[in-house]
């Protein structure tokens, strides 16, 4: 049922035994506002209330056409939750062994996981083959609540969890379960450290984290590139050591900040031309991430003897694990003092607004908006 925007607000001030959720229909959609009664918890299922949720790129993939979702579906995944009530026979610990409480703050792994599985078994849950997907399923009796976009969220069974530090602020927190852990496992998965030189290709949310996490393990030089100067400009602030902005840039163009190439990239737009500039650019026997790239494109033309010659290895981070949800929050709980994660979060939109906040969030200006359910908005 639809409801005029006073209702709209009405219910979201007012969440008792029921939430309100946006509903995407698809891209030729309109949005829709559908109020519903908090199921009864199931065992091992905890209901949280949605504090916040950012609109992640992938979420405006969806929306824009670009990538597929079940139908009709609550988008959102990058949610900071309260803790409103337990399931029966739930665990009440996080990943790190720390209680958890009714109020608690908490964030959670983007994919639920059975850990039983073919691919848990070789450590990927995130590619579990029951894997139940947050602001990915469809929208239906059975998990009527799974986005963020909505006043509440049910996180089932196999949900990994870790509770917040309150020294992390809601806006810094919010992308902790997609774009920090997805940088978390980039770092894991292709060994970043200590005096490696490092390209990051892109200055968005997962561009400018990479740079921060990797001058936290030490490496250096950290040079990042982004066709917008003011984004690239904005890397200096992350810990990028130097900046390049413009579609001219070239491999030639770090001659004299690292001779032989660098040790490891990572391509975090997921457009051809930065991926072919980021093979270009490695030294002989160097690895590039590839993280950027969640939705369909051309194919890359790659002349394969180079990559053999060259020993070049490249290397897919799609979603992460749970330890990466851990290291995550470990770093942004020490790296919010140092660098300035929460002015990326912003403006923020009340739920009745998505649409609005969609567009907001189009804009190159903005690197991550905000989605509050009890909010109203700020810019």
């Amino acid at each position: 049922m639809d409801h005029p925007e006073h209702e709209i607000l009405y219910l979201i001030q007012n969440p008792m035994t029921t939430t309100l959720s946006a509903i995407f229909d698809g891209s030729s959609q309109p949005w829709r506002f559908l109020q519903r009664e908090l199921p009864d918890l199931r065992s091992n299922e905890i209901l949280v209330k949605v504090l916040a949720c950012t609109i992640c790129g992938s979420d405006l993939h969806s929306v824009d056409g670009r990538r597929s979702v079940p139908l009709p579906t609550i988008l959102g995944h990058e949610i900071v939750g309260e803790i409103v009530a337990f399931g029966d026979d739930t665990v009440h610990c996080d990943l790190a062994g720390s209680p958890l409480h009714i109020g608690d703050r908490i964030v959670w792994a983007v994919v639920a996981s059975c850990d039983q599985c073919y691919y848990c078994h070789r450590k990927l849950p995130q590619k579990c083959e029951m894997g139940f997907k947050y602001g990915h399923q469809a929208y239906d009796g059975g998990n009527p609540f799974s986005g963020g976009y909505s006043g509440h969220c049910i996180l089932v069974q196999g949900t990994k969890i870790v509770r917040l530090p309150p020294s992390i602020s809601l806006e810094a927190a919010c992308p902790l379960s997609c774009a920090t852990s997805t940088i978390a496992a980039a770092m894991r998965v292709t060994g970043i450290g200590k005096d490696h030189s490092v390209l990051v290709l892109g200055a968005g949310m997962l561009g400018l984290t990479a740079c921060a996490m990797a001058k936290e393990k030490g490496a250096s030089p950290i040079v990042c590139v982004d066709v917008s100067l003011e984004r690239a400009e904005l890397a200096s602030r992350f810990g990028a050591t130097h900046v390049f902005s413009g579609k001219q840039t070239d491999a030639s163009s770090w001659k004299p900040i690292t001779k032989h190439g660098f040790d490891i990239g990572l391509e975090c737009t997921g457009h051809n031309d930065a991926t072919r500039l980021g093979i270009e650019s490695l030294r002989m026997g160097g690895r590039l991430g590839l993280v950027g790239a969640v939705f369909p494109s051309e194919p890359l033309p790659i002349v394969m003897e180079r990559l053999v010659r060259r020993q070049i290895s490249l290397i897919g981070i799609h979603n992460y694990g749970p330890e990466d949800l851990v290291a995550a929050v470990h770093f942004m709980q020490h790296a919010e003092s140092k660098y300035p994660f929460a002015e990326l979060v912003g403006p923020v939109f009340p739920l009745n607004e998505i649409d609005s906040a969609m567009n907001a969030a189009r804009s190159s200006k903005n690197i991550r908006v905000c989605v509050r359910p009890t909010s109203t908005r700020s810019t």
